[in-house]
């Protein structure tokens, strides 16, 4: 029997927030982290204490992924070569594929959101931006870091689109950390392809709760390479699908990566350049 939306919905406030971390149930994690995360701004100084011992876990937790991630290329090699020998170079086409669509994707929205929103609403022109922009694009390209383009971000905006320090300072630092709007694309793109290879139907109700826990995991995901691998795995323990897709996802994260991070860096500096426009700075 299909879950209803309204069921759902209930089933997103965790009764037992231990018990949910013990389950590995990642949408009420995240319920209660965002939970947590508004009360302790409500609390002001006082939960300054709870929040240093949750930044330093973080950090924690970062660093062992980053190092984990150096011995990815071995398992990711033992993990493929299975997949290849039993499904034949059909499975690399297929993946080949749907990069290429991915990546249509992601230059689309783009051009037509992010040069919409500075040619309608920055008062710009696109092409002077997308000029300007190229080499912090570029070099978030071949780095896959949102977090080591911000000095070019910053010095492109600033030399290029007069936009202002005050400006650059706070818009791009904040949009290398919680702007992933093309992750979300890339985990919804990849959920809904891997379950449609592995015969899996996905409801209406829980492409919904997808979508949902896929925004608030986008915000969180680190502006590092490999930063949206946990983001994934957690999407597909969602979707219920099988734990192999890990391996292959995996083998093309870096290929993903790679025009996510351009596209939200893209996305950072046209945020400056709508801020510019809308908020006259006194010299």
């Amino acid at each position: 029997m299909e879950t209803s939306i309204l069921d759902t919905i209930k089933n997103l406030i965790p009764s037992n927030p231990v018990a949910a971390f013990a389950n590995g149930n990642m949408l009420q994690v995240l319920v209660f982290a965002v939970i947590v995360g508004f009360t302790l701004i409500a609390i002001g100084e006082k939960g300054t204490a709870l929040l240093k011992v949750i930044d330093s876990c973080n950090e924690v937790c970062l660093k062992v992924i980053s190092t984990v991630m150096y011995f990815t290329p071995i398992g990711v090699f033992c993990t493929i070569v299975p997949v290849v020998e039993a499904n034949g170079t059909e499975t690399i086409i297929s993946l080949a594929t749907q990069l290429i669509i991915l990546y249509v994707a992601f230059f689309g929205f783009a051009l037509v959101i992010y040069g919409g929103s500075v040619k309608f609403i920055g008062k710009e022109s696109p092409v002077k931006f997308f000029k300007a922009m190229l080499p912090a694009a570029l070099n978030a390209f071949g780095t896959c870091s949102s977090s080591a383009t911000i000095p070019i971000s910053k010095q492109r905006m600033e030399d290029e689109m007069g936009v202002s320090n005050k400006i650059t300072s706070i818009a791009i630092p904040l949009g290398a950390t919680v702007n992933m709007d093309a992750v979300s694309i890339l985990m919804s793109f990849m959920i809904m392809f891997f379950a449609n290879a592995c015969g899996i139907n996905v409801s209406i109700s829980m492409m919904i709760v997808i979508l949902l826990a896929n925004v608030l995991l986008s915000v969180g995901t680190p502006g590092i390479p490999g930063g949206a691998i946990a983001s994934f795995a957690a999407l597909a323990t969602m979707a219920g699908l099988p734990a192999g897709v890990m391996g292959v996802y995996i083998s093309i994260n870096t290929l993903c990566d790679m025009g996510a991070t351009c596209v939200n860096v893209i996305g950072d500096m046209a945020g400056c350049v709508v801020l510019k426009e809308k908020i006259k700075l006194e010299d």
